[in-house]
């Protein structure tokens, strides 16, 4: 690294800014990968003859192996356990594969298995990125390292989206899968020209162990995991069931509907960068850290429930200005609701907290997309499902604001004994 003279801190050197844009090229590749199936599911539900909820299924089957691989500590172990890069490298296979096996498979079951490989492959990504990024990234550049990650986890569907309905309505839905997969191989060759050496923990860096249980008996603990939980709900709801909604209840086209949808991703991504700024000012300003990301996490996740109009307007104008409203409010949730995670657990508990809370939010994605498809058989109309996501977004922030208690480093018994 270089210093900067005028603030005493060290800049990003080459090796660590190639080492950010492959990561952050990985995260695009990962989502696109993840969220395809949601803009192609119409085209299979009609070519497969499947019905509403075995197409909620199909959305849903990829977050049991996603979440429960994270939650039950695999994913995390493994990464801890064996060279970080070779894993990572290993899992990329894995969900890279997957995707073109999606496109060769014929019936409901093989794309359900595809699909549970596809999550499995990716459990593995955000645990690797943290210990690379704990490994590789000194303090101070983490915040931004992690902000890239997180507006390359939005900006992906959208780029997906976009190409994506180009693909579908030229080639159709076979060989948008294997093109995405055979494409997303290609990241392969820049990484393992990079990557010639395993990342290893710092030296003297150790691992607490026997405060889990303290972690289960914290109220903000369980606000967090429940808060992400719902924001997350929301999240997957706009992500795999909106697309399919555009096209069966509003009657747009794949290719109006993959222009919708990618819009609205990238405006997420926009309002995630944008608030990360506000509240940074903000702090700059002398406002205290827990205030001004909680602020910021409530009202933003608060105000993602003007969702609910979309569901019920008659103008297909109106139904779009709403959604965009919706993704603009959500946008500066995401901001920020890491950040009080991390403030919370502190380095004793940050890896820990953050995979169990994970794990939780990535619940959401099995219940969200199988719910509405539920919803949708049994009444053929999405409206309960925009009022159910609306309701949950609003529990979230009354989870955020008021089970999470103050922004303060939590002082674990561990620590407290050894200090």
């Amino acid at each position: 690294m270089t210093a900067d003279a005028k603030t005493g801190t060290r800049k990003l050197s080459r090796a660590e800014w190639t080492l950010l844009t492959l990561l952050i090229a990985s995260i695009f590749i990962n989502y696109i990968d993840r969220g395809n199936l949601s803009i192609a599911a119409p085209l299979i539900e009609k070519e497969l003859a499947l019905s509403p909820v075995q197409i909620g299924a199909l959305l849903s089957s990829f977050f049991w192996t996603y979440a429960l691989l994270q939650l039950f500590g695999v994913a995390g172990w493994l990464a801890d356990r064996f060279p970080v890069t070779q894993v990572f490298t290993a899992a990329f296979l894995l969900w890279s594969g997957a995707t073109i096996v999606t496109g060769l498979v014929n019936g409901f079951r093989a794309i359900y298995i595809a699909r549970l490989f596809l999550g499995a492959g990716e459990s593995f990504a955000y645990p690797c990125y943290s210990r690379i990024f704990a490994s590789e990234i000194a303090p101070e550049h983490r915040g931004r390292a992690n902000a890239l990650l997180d507006a390359g986890s939005k900006l992906g569907p959208a780029l997906g989206t976009f190409i994506g309905g180009m693909i579908l309505v030229r080639a159709g839905w076979r060989f948008f899968f294997i093109a995405l997969g055979v494409g997303s191989l290609l990241w392969l060759i820049p990484w393992l020209r990079f990557v010639k050496r395993p990342v290893a923990w710092p030296a003297g860096r150790e691992f607490e162990r026997g405060s889990v249980s303290e972690l289960f008996r914290l109220r903000s603990a369980w606000g967090t995991f429940l808060g992400h939980f719902c924001g997350n709900y929301f999240w997957f709801f706009l992500l795999t069931w909106i697309p399919s909604y555009l096209v069966r209840e509003r009657g747009f086209t794949i290719g109006t509907m993959a222009n919708i949808v990618s819009l609205c991703l990238a405006t997420v991504a926009a309002a995630t960068i944008v608030a990360g700024w506000i509240s940074d000012r903000l702090i700059m300003h002398g406002m205290t850290p827990g205030r001004a990301r909680k602020s910021i996490v409530v009202s933003g996740l608060a105000m993602s429930s003007i969702i609910l109009p979309a569901a019920f307007v008659a103008s297909e104008a109106s139904c779009v200005i709403f959604l965009m409203a919706a993704c603009v409010a959500f946008g500066s949730y995401t901001s920020n609701h890491w950040a009080i995670t991390q403030t919370l657990a502190g380095p004793w508990m940050a890896g820990r907290w953050t995979s169990i809370q994970n794990g939780i939010g990535s619940l959401s994605g099995v219940a969200a997309p199988w719910l509405a498809g539920v919803i949708v058989q049994s009444s053929g109309s999405s409206k309960l499902a925009f009022l159910i996501s609306a309701a949950i977004a609003l529990a979230g922030a009354l989870l955020w604001g008021v089970v999470v208690g103050p922004v303060e480093e939590v002082r674990w018994r561990t620590q407290l004994e050894r200090s």
